[in-house]
């Protein structure tokens, strides 16, 4: 069974152009504004002779009314789907009040989760890293999607946790 992603986080911190980097797809829409991605996406990514589910989510902004309810919703629905949670922050915008409930809610799930510090190709990646180091996860990231920096060796550790497919195994015939 392939591992299921689920990418998580505030609107415009980089969730759909990692999912298109990861998907080597152009599959989600990318703009400079928030609330573009509203229904959960499905793609396939591959590395080596592993492949994966990634599930790019709407932004969670906090809010509960309206869209943006409804795309907390669907970003919880893939919250469940998914064995690893991969949640992604803003290194130029720096930590919010947002960032650290998405952290709460998400380690409330006992999942697997990565931190992704994206955008740090604009800033000084160790300082940007630092101010997230106290949301607690020890499995953190300095990524920047829009220019392929860290995915590999990000992805490469997320998929080591799932154990490397048998193509020993042949399929039973029906008789």
């Amino acid at each position: 069974m392939r591992p299921v992603l689920a990418l998580v986080g505030r609107p415009n911190v980089g969730k759909s152009t990692l999912f298109n980097r990861l998907t080597r797809s152009r599959d989600a829409l990318v703009a400079d504004f928030p609330g573009l991605t509203r229904d959960r996406k499905y793609g396939t990514g591959i590395l080596g002779n592993k492949d994966y589910l990634v599930i790019d989510t709407g932004g969670l902004s906090g809010e509960d009314e309206g869209i943006d309810e409804y795309m907390a919703n669907q970003t919880w629905a893939a919250v469940e789907e998914a064995d690893v949670l991969l949640f992604l922050v803003d290194g130029v915008e720096g930590l919010s009040a947002a960032d650290e409930l998405v952290a709460h809610r998400l380690r409330q799930t006992g999942k697997t989760v990565y931190l992704l510090i994206n955008k740090t190709d604009r800033v000084d990646p160790d300082q940007a890293a630092s101010e997230f180091y106290h949301l607690g996860f020890s499995a953190t990231f300095k990524i920047a999607a829009a220019h392929n920096k860290g995915i590999v060796g990000m992805i490469e550790t997320v998929l080591a946790e799932f154990p490397e497919p048998d193509d020993s195994i042949a399929p039973e015939e029906d008789d």
